[in-house]
């Protein structure tokens, strides 16, 4: 299998009709199909390692002030207790906890009821460990590596360039903000040259790296896709663009 990042943006993609969402349902339909999905969203941080290991994960509306329509949106995805066991196996001797609790997030069923809109390939989710740095993610990322050859989809789901604070509501899609395009544009030049190390040490890449990536947790998902490289893999960029001039929506494609 392919290892995917894809930038989820703004939870209304969920329910929206746009480049952004076209470019995933093509994407879907490009790949060939999994055995089953491992998302690594960025909306599950939480102390310690965990994957969800219920066989009906619930969808989780993780998000305040949208429409009602989208509080009702259900994705009925059936969850891989095998593959939970899986993971826990792969990532020992670190403790990985068997989640009945969580779910999928907003993070993952956004993205997924476009790439697979029947919502019948089983999903589950990897948390985010908050007390690791970069490092860490990237280590266990490595350590999932045999999945790509056991039919599992790794699925990291966050925003290469992720603030908020500078996100402009009447904006839309369009062209970034000019520190927004400098950082992808380095962060992209990493990814082609192998330069997996300086991915790891974006704080490194400057002022640029402080605006894109203030809070960690939608930047960390790609450590975990960058990491399942295989030797001569080029990355692709099947969707591109930015939303509100500081959210990048780009996606990152291996294999």
């Amino acid at each position: 299998m392919p290892a995917l990042f894809i930038g989820h943006g703004n939870p209304m993609n969920a329910i929206s009709d746009n480049p952004f969402t076209r470019g995933w349902a093509a994407l879907g339909k490009s790949i060939p199909r999994p055995r089953a999905v491992l998302a690594v969203s960025a909306h599950w941080t939480r102390p310690g390692i965990a994957v969800t290991a219920m066989a009906a994960p619930k969808t989780i509306h993780d998000f305040g002030g949208f429409p009602p329509e989208l509080h009702r949106v259900e994705y009925p995805a059936p969850g891989d207790p095998e593959l939970a066991r899986r993971v826990q196996a792969l990532l020992a001797p670190d403790p990985v906890e068997a989640d009945a609790a969580w779910g999928l997030d907003h993070g993952t069923w956004s993205v997924l009821r476009h790439l697979f809109p029947r919502a019948d390939v089983p999903v589950v989710q990897l948390s985010l460990d908050e007390r690791r740095p970069a490092s860490d993610h990237y280590a266990i990322g490595k350590r999932l590596g045999p999945l790509r050859d056991e039919g599992i989809l790794v699925l990291g789901l966050g925003n290469l360039v992720h603030n908020l604070r500078a996100y402009d509501w009447n904006r839309g899609p369009g062209a970034p903000l000019e520190w927004a395009a400098r950082f992808e544009k380095q962060v992209r030049a990493l990814l082609a040259a192998g330069d997996d190390s300086g991915l790891i040490d974006y704080p490194g890449l400057g002022r640029d790296a402080l605006l894109a990536v203030p809070t960690p947790e939608h930047y960390l998902p790609l450590l975990y896709v960058a990491a399942l490289r295989r030797s001569g893999e080029k990355p692709g960029f099947p969707v591109e663009g930015a939303d509100g001039g500081s959210i990048s929506m780009l996606a990152v494609r291996f294999g």
